[in-house]
């Protein structure tokens, strides 16, 4: 956890959403500002406060270090409801979301999250760590595999770099380096296969002083990091094996992706594309290529491997669709024709902020072990995400490396290795170790054995998806094989598509008797397949911009004795025809061993048989780890069986626990042949959602409809999802899309009126389900406020109290608004007789507003940072300011306090009128 610093200000705001969708509000950066205050009962915690006025109001957290400029996204929650995205500031450790579009009715559940996990306090819901800590396993070493990619080949390398004019992207204001490094085989014949690397979200500027930051360009006497050579060991492998390579740097999106919808996806594509045409044209002409590409052999841009970490994979996913499915062309930066061919890609810790992966592209997602950035590992959606999309013959491996962390696979973000500053990204606690993930502790891996298991499994994924050499298939699709040139690093595998068969849990019905049929993703607890005590999260059940997703579900079962089956039935029966085995993708709970269960099947005519046990032990895992990972597992499938049964109608599957007591979630289950299929790519229509922004209008009805571009070939099934703007609960449905569609049927009602309220956006997401992509995911209609803010006053309503009452204040409204008002009262020194001191007022709201005791006594107008905050809510024209007054029994003077209206700098706002409070001995 980041440990926040300890301000103790209070602010009167929010929490039920009224102009962002589940939260995908966009924060707008400002100069820092004073809080507002108000009273206990309304108060923001520790570390928040709110600053500014109307459409400039903003939500800051502020840590007490800086936080790293990682690849997760920063959210800000209010329970588990997401209320946006905040801009961090220059220094690291300030977050501001900007507040109009939300409005905060509750603010006692504030929270900092990055994929999943908490940065502003330890997070609670995810249980103690006591008891992963007891018996964290070491697994043991799987069979070798016979072919070991990972080792040199015959050529020699040759270095260079080249370094052309920038590009303009669209919505970035900056321009974007065209930079990158070349490791190529020396004297090699004919034209090579090409590997384009790209790196995440990171520091983007270093100075010699050690300072770091995420501007672009980088200001005079700084440098920026050179995150594009942090993979030349990964590429020299690669060279050494025929290959050439380049890594491309991304400095210019790293600075400017914080304003992009999407994360940048789109932009990192656009670069991506922008090279491959670059090398496009230096292979059809060498003459015109940079001394780097020259001295290396021509490219073969028929056989394009794209490797993406973090950002980065999020990035090259995207180019491998658009260069597949074309984006529309006022978001794309690339227009040229497409001269390559996108063979299969790598994805090192990936984001997929879309969830919207390419089916008809090989790929392989490393998932770190250890990651303590996109700590969720939501990149196994890479793999999920695909089942049944399209024809399913390409391959997709999530390869889990136990005791790996995000940063340490590129060199330049490893300390002792880079230029600039750098850290591991795990969350180390020093005063409460990881079980599994603290350096020193048996599992977690050093900086040179990940990085070596990472080139390994990199140099698999070329030589099965663009050398097509079967031979290395088993050591990314399951079946339980190792690259001994990656030891001592554990890897587990287990894989989608491949022609696996048809599944038992399909989107249509599915029976479920002896377990219970539960959804990856709902939060509510009669439904959710983890609860929310559980020590740990799932990479499987990593949350999308939806709380509740229909499609993403597994099988629990929980035993306490051994012989009680589950039956899972499909409403229809599956083939398991000529299949070898089948296979399952099994969950155990971390660090448990020894569950096995009894795998049978049945026919249509009732015939039972049982195919054979399966064995599973949990991964290493602890509270800090997303280790609740499926193991695929298999039992053949011999003559005996196809002679007892009709394997073309199997109507069930039952699993029988013959350990003694356990838990275990089934989230597939497949008919397995071996073998790499040929991959041929669906032609397929692509789906990108847009957004309209509209004015709300002073009286009338509106409808409007959110706008959609498909294009592409033939028809496809995505599924809708249409957040409500005041409530932040969603619908959905499954809608059939066709080439040529410019509006799905979402109309938006917009109601004016003469209040001043706040944008509202009526968001929309799409995913996609069945033959068909999506592009952009995330669109719809933005309707903006048109109405001038109500003015504020402020008249007494006991401003001459006896000591021991509460002195108190009318704040009106000009006018009834449709968002909360706001504003702060700054003290002022009194001039005439004495001044409330510190030991005259409540030392608890004395505390809560200015996050200091009473002691020294001292005139409140000379408190550091004590201010008055009052909010009238939405639809009312009033609220009280109150001071709190103490009882003391001592004979004094009349004491009084001065107040002004200030500005949103907290300073007094010039010509406002001073408000004055006095307070008497009790009569």
């Amino acid at each position: 956890m980041i440990r926040a610093r300890r301000i103790w200000v209070t602010a009167v705001a929010v929490l039920a959403i009224v102009g962002s969708s589940p939260g995908w509000a966009q924060a707008q950066p400002a100069s820092g500002t004073r809080p507002l205050a108000a009273d206990r009962s309304e108060g923001l915690p520790p570390d928040w406060s709110i600053t500014g006025e109307g459409a400039a109001r903003q939500l800051v957290w502020q840590s007490d270090e800086r936080v790293p400029m990682g690849d997760a996204r920063v959210e800000f929650y209010a329970g588990d409801r997401l209320l946006g995205r905040p801009a961090q500031a220059k220094d690291g450790r300030t977050f501001r979301l900007g507040l109009d579009g939300v409005r905060l009715d509750s603010v006692r559940d504030l929270q900092v999250r990055a994929a999943g996990r908490r940065l502003d306090a330890p997070d609670t819901a995810a249980g103690t760590s006591s008891g992963a800590r007891s018996g964290v396993p070491v697994l043991e070493r799987l069979p070798a595999n016979p072919v070991d990619p990972g080792k040199p080949g015959a050529y020699r390398t040759v270095t260079g770099k080249y370094d052309l004019p920038p590009v303009r992207l669209p919505g970035f204001t900056q321009p974007v380096e065209m930079r990158a490094v070349v490791v190529a085989p020396k004297n090699a014949d004919g034209r090579r296969p090409l590997a384009l690397f790209l790196h995440g979200r990171h520091f983007t500027c270093y100075t010699p002083q050690g300072e770091i930051t995420g501007d672009w360009p980088c200001a005079a006497g700084a440098k920026p990091v050179p995150s594009h050579r942090g993979y030349l060991r990964d590429q020299r492998l690669l060279a050494s094996q025929g290959y050439v390579t380049v890594s491309i740097s991304a400095n210019g999106i790293n600075g400017q992706d914080w304003s992009a919808e999407d994360g940048g996806a789109q932009a990192r594509s656009s670069l991506v594309r922008q090279h491959l045409a670059r090398w496009a044209d230096w292979s059809d002409r060498p003459g015109s290529a940079p001394a780097a590409v020259r001295q290396a052999p021509r490219a073969d841009l028929s056989r394009v491997l794209l490797v993406g970490h973090s950002r980065g994979g999020e990035g090259v996913n995207r180019a491998a669709m658009d260069s597949l499915y074309p984006a529309p062309a006022d978001q794309d930066g690339y227009h040229g024709r497409v001269r390559w061919h996108i063979r299969g890609t790598v994805l090192i810790g990936p984001t997929i902020f879309g969830q919207n992966p390419v089916p008809d592209v090989p790929s392989m997602t490393i998932l770190p072990g250890c990651d303590g950035d996109v700590s969720d590992l939501q990149g196994q959606v890479y793999v999920d995400g695909t089942r049944r999309v399209s024809r399913g013959s390409a391959l997709h491996s999530a390869v889990y490396v136990v005791g790996a962390n995000h940063n340490f696979f590129n060199s330049e973000w490893t300390p002792g290795q880079a230029a600039a500053p750098a850290d591991d990204d795990f969350w180390n606690d020093e005063e409460q170790p990881d079980p599994v993930c603290s350096p020193g502790t048996r599992t977690r891996l050093t900086a040179d054995q990940q990085h070596r298991a990472g080139a390994s499994y990199i140099a698999a994924a070329a030589r099965l998806f663009v050398a097509k050499d079967d031979r290395v298939r088993p050591l990314l699709d399951g079946s339980g094989r190792r690259a001994p040139s990656a030891d001592p690093a554990r890897v587990l595998t287990n894989a989608v598509g491949a022609g696996r068969g048809a599944g038992f849990l399909p989107d249509g019905k599915v029976t479920v008797s002896g377990g219970r049929l539960c959804s990856a993703v709902d939060p509510s607890a009669a439904k959710a397949c983890l609860s929310s005590e559980t020590a740990g999260v799932s990479p499987h059940f990593a949350r999308w911009a939806t709380a509740r997703e229909p499609g993403r579900r597994a099988v629990a079962l929980s035993w306490s004795s051994a012989g009680s089956a589950a039956r899972i039935r499909p409403d229809r029966p599956l083939s398991l025809a000529g299949a070898k085995s089948l296979a399952l993708r099994v969950i155990v709970p971390p660090n448990t061993t020894g569950t096995q269960l009894d795998v049978s099947v049945t026919d249509s005519a009732g015939r039972h048989r049982t195919l054979g046990r399966v064995k599973a032990d949990g991964l290493p895992g602890s509270d800090r780890t997303a280790s609740y990972w499926a193991h695929e597992v298999r039992v053949p499938i011999g003559s005996d069986d196809a002679a007892a049964l009709d394997l073309k109608r199997i109507k069930s599957l039952e699993l029988t626990p013959r350990s003694r007591s356990g838990k275990a979630w089934l989230m597939d289950a497949w008919a397995w042949r071996p073998g790499t299929p040929v991959v041929r790519e669906a032609p397929l229509p692509r789906v990108d959602i847009g957004r309209v922004t509209v004015k709300e209008g002073n009286s009338g009805v509106r409808n409007y409809q959110v706008p959609v571009r498909v294009a592409g070939q033939g028809s496809g099934q995505v599924r809708l999802f249409v957040s409500d703007p005041v409530t932040g609960r969603g619908t959905d449905r499954l809608v059939t899309v066709r080439p040529g569609t410019h509006a799905l049927d979402v109309p938006v009602k917009v109601e004016g009126n003469p209040r001043f309220g706040n944008d509202i956006e009526h968001d929309v997401f799409v995913k996609a389900v069945r033959t068909a992509v999506v592009g952009s995911h995330l669109g719809g209609v933005t309707v903006e406020n048109d109405d001038p803010m109500p003015s504020l006053s402020v008249a007494p309503i006991a401003d001459r109290v006896p000591e021991g009452k509460p002195l108190k204040w009318l704040v009106s409204l000009s006018s009834v608004a449709d968002a909360d008002i706001g504003g702060m009262f700054t003290l002022l020194p009194v001039t005439d007789g004495p001044e409330l001191s510190t030991k005259d007022v409540d030392p608890r709201w004395l505390l809560e507003n200015s996050g200091q005791s009473p002691d020294p006594e001292r005139p409140l107008s000379q408190m550091d940072g004590l201010s008055l905050g009052v909010s009238v809510q939405a639809g009312r024209t009033s609220a009280e300011l109150v001071v709190p007054t103490l009882k003391d029994g001592v004979a004094e003077q009349p004491e009084s306090v001065r107040l002004r209206l200030a500005d949103d700098s907290g300073e007094p706002r010039p010509g406002a009128p001073v408000v004055t409070g006095t307070v008497v001995d009790t009569p």
